[in-house]
């Protein structure tokens, strides 16, 4: 419209026909440039760029092996307690004693391992089946810890071989020494039930915790080690924490999903 009114004056002032028409001023073709710009940027990142994601999932610090539970053969009375939680023992070892109508019956360890939980004590009756201890398949002390992550089923596609992965381990405080390094070593093919989960934690609570919302996908995360702290892990942080992590401690993990094209997410 100002165009035309600008036109509408000039033919009513023949002597200044010869001047030229300003189409637009200095500033609006800067905002013009500007913009043009931008849309080529974006043109090209949305067909040369890539969008990382993450996905969060708990995670439980274990060994390689998981753990087992250790039930007792027999019903009767807990007579002696022979071993100490914590206590590492080789296969075959005595763990609980148990009073039956025919007799003493022991209780012993079906793998070399760590007792990380005793759930017997002097006195307690026990039925055939009873779940009495925990214990980690673990034979040497310097052993490496891994994280199995509990990833929801429809996310684990997703996740690719080598992964990175952050840990927010519960024991250490993330504002002061920040998280835990690691890297995906395995993804399994199939969902795990609540048994399965408590049959390689030695945890029937947290196989039930995992799967309240569906079954999920267990990732073995390798954790990156390090001769500069003192837990022998890589973190966030420079130094890490100032004590060593232990088995069976929990976590919150973050992984890098496999990279998106934004092109193949904004077409339908």
């Amino acid at each position: 419209m100002q165009f035309r009114q600008q036109a509408l004056a000039r033919l009513q002032s023949p002597e200044e026909l010869d001047l030229p028409v300003r189409f637009a001023r200095p500033q609006g073709w800067l905002v013009l440039s500007v913009t043009v710009v931008v849309m080529a940027a974006a043109s090209v990142w949305a067909v040369t760029g890539s969008v990382a994601s993450t996905v969060g999932a708990p995670a439980v610090l274990t060994h390689g092996e998981g753990s087992y539970i250790l039930q007792s053969p027999a019903a009767g009375q807990v007579t002696a307690v022979l071993a100490e939680e914590g206590e590492r023992l080789p296969a075959g070892s005595p763990v609980l004693k148990v009073r039956t109508a025919d007799g003493d019956t022991v209780v012993r360890t079906v793998a070399a391992g760590r007792i990380t939980a005793l759930a017997a004590t002097i006195g307690q009756i026990v039925s055939t089946g009873a779940n009495v201890a925990s214990v980690e398949k673990v034979a040497e002390a310097d052993e490496p810890l891994y994280a199995t992550v509990y990833v929801p089923a429809e996310n684990a596609a997703s996740v690719p071989a080598d992964a990175a992965v952050d840990l927010t381990v519960q024991t250490v405080p993330s504002q002061r020494y920040g998280v835990l390094r690691g890297r995906v070593k395995s993804v399994d093919r199939a969902a795990q039930s609540a048994q399965q989960i408590a049959a390689f934690l030695g945890d029937s609570q947290l196989g039930e915790q995992f799967t309240r919302e569906g079954r999920p996908v267990a990732v073995l995360v390798r954790l990156d080690r390090s001769s500069a702290t003192r837990s022998g892990y890589a973190w966030s942080s420079a130094d890490g924490p100032p004590y060593a992590l232990t088995s069976m401690t929990m976590a919150t993990a973050s992984i890098r999903l496999a990279d998106q094209r934004p092109l193949d997410w904004l077409l339908p």
